[in-house]
């Protein structure tokens, strides 16, 4: 598939922060090791997981070169450049792909509602700075614009725009881009709760926050997939299904940061505003990853 360099487990890594509320990159790196050495396909710095709107442009720049250098290679990176801006959008796509990034994601952030041709033409401006190709990133519940199939089949007309993200949570969304676009379409799937769904409907894969802490679970999913075998792979979903619904309903940096620390892991500070899950929350958190351990 040309210029689509991604499939199977797509892994968001958090990005963490020392007592000060500073971006701690060595224990980031780590964080991204243990990504890789438990099998995801793929990593994806600088999305919602990783507090993208939080970090300064120095300090997205610092994640972005950090992700490049731990990789080295051995899986592709995909960053997040989005930004409110198609000027600050280009800025960082541009130092994405001169670090060494095999692709960006882009998801249209705006205060005010943007119209669809203002949507076409911020992808394209950004796409005729780059040569790496561009993840098209519809989730509404965190940018507050929803992009129609419509809309991602004219983004997909621009030539390096050749992945879609859909994280609408609506299965018949990812039904009717496969059936409209062709089974060589590109789409990946980042509502957690749909991920056996999605990848019956044809998804390339699964953008997650979830390998953080249980990436057997969620790479034994795909596998089942990819050997057609149906039945394994619902009992795979449905053993991972509680916590997959619990770190979306809690907020990912905060659940993820969390769910580390009870697996023994350090998953650094959290940024302000956020704040660590309550004691009643992480309790629940111990019950379900117990469960898991059975």
């Amino acid at each position: 598939m040309k210029n689509v360099p991604f499939k199977g487990i797509i892994a968001y890594p958090i990005t963490p922060f020392d007592q000060n509320e500073k971006v701690d990159i060595p224990l980031f790196k780590k964080l991204v090791e243990r990504l890789i050495v438990s099998g995801s396909h793929g990593i994806a710095p600088l999305g919602s997981t990783g507090v993208m709107p939080y970090l300064s442009d120095e300090e997205k720049e610092a994640i972005t070169e950090a992700s490049i250098q731990q990789t080295n290679g051995r899986i592709p990176t995909l960053v997040g450049v989005s930004n409110l801006t198609t000027e600050k959008t280009i800025h960082h796509a541009v130092f994405a792909e001169k670090a060494g990034a095999d692709a960006v994601m882009i998801i249209p952030m705006s205060y005010w509602k943007l119209t669809d041709d203002e949507i076409v033409a911020h992808y394209d401006a950004v796409a005729s700075k780059i040569s790496i190709p561009i993840m098209a990133y519809n989730n509404p519940a965190t940018s507050g614009v929803d992009m129609s199939p419509a809309l991602l089949k004219r983004l997909l007309e621009i030539p390096n725009v050749t992945m879609i993200k859909e994280s609408t949570g609506d299965i018949q969304r990812m039904h009717y881009l496969r059936k409209e676009l062709g089974e060589e379409t590109a789409f990946y799937n980042g509502s957690n709760p749909l991920a056996l769904a999605a990848f019956t409907a044809g998804a390339r894969g699964w953008c997650t926050a979830a390998p953080n802490l249980i990436p057997e679970l969620n790479v034994g999913l795909y596998k089942a997939i990819e050997e057609g075998d149906l039945e394994k792979a619902k009992d795979v979903f449905y053993k991972q299904f509680d916590l997959l619904k619990f770190i979306v309903n809690k907020g990912l940096p905060r659940a993820v940061k969390a769910g580390l620390n009870i697996l023994g892991e350090e998953g650094g500070n959290l940024r302000s505003p956020l704040k660590p899950l309550t004691a009643k929350e992480s309790e629940e958190l111990k019950a379900i990853i117990k469960t898991l351990s059975n």
